[in-house]
């Protein structure tokens, strides 16, 4: 992939997170919108804005990282386990939903497990729906590698949303990460395959 298309997708999933991220703070944060509309108060409501769409940049470089990092990961996977790196990323898969099952729910005293299901597979389902588009349009090798980035390599980037005490940030951050990750992996293909032009 040349400069051209890497700048490309940098700068289209970086459009993509700041966007989502504000938009997805007008439902989650409606709190603090109204507290700037009563009375209206056109800086502070300014300086929610670029704090929400630069909050949103920030969620896309770390998706970005992560997906970089995965691509390396998976070709060291691939050289040093060889047959057996499927079976470990399914492993992982499977050890990553427990995770964000049980612990999350072992840290926090008298809730339901319940929301902590719904938020684990809610992902795991979004995931399977991305890998099967993937393996569809590259071959059924994909499908796997493409869970496990959506499914391991987004949950190592949600930590600092997970560990945060505000349940707010922990959506703020999932929905721009999804999204910012299906499409770099749902694109990369399609920028590897491109026909430089003449």
């Amino acid at each position: 992939m040349n400069s051209r298309k890497w700048v490309r997708l940098f700068l289209t999933t970086l459009l993509i997170g700041g966007v989502l991220t504000l938009l997805s703070s007008f439902i989650i944060k409606s709190t603090s919108y109204a507290e700037v509309f009563q009375p209206f108060q056109m800086f502070e409501l300014l300086g929610l804005l670029l704090f929400f769409s630069g909050l949103g940049f920030i969620f896309s470089i770390v998706s970005q990282m992560g997906f970089f990092a995965y691509l390396t990961i998976h070709q060291f996977g691939k050289g040093v386990f060889r047959g057996s790196w499927t079976w470990i990323q399914l492993f992982l898969v499977a050890f990553t939903i427990f995770d964000l099952i049980y612990f999350r729910y072992q840290a926090v005293e008298n809730v339901s497990v319940w929301p902590y299901v719904f938020t684990a597979f809610g992902l795991l389902i979004v995931s399977l729906i991305v890998a099967y588009i993937k393996a569809k349009e590259t071959n059924r090798q994909a499908f796997i590698p493409a869970l496990f980035f959506m499914v391991v390599v987004t949950t190592v980037e949600w930590v600092p949303a997970l560990r945060a005490a505000s349940a707010d940030y922990v959506w703020l951050m999932i929905i721009p990460l999804v999204v910012c990750n299906a499409y770099q992996l749902l694109l990369l293909h399609r920028l590897t395959s491109e026909k430089p032009a003449k």
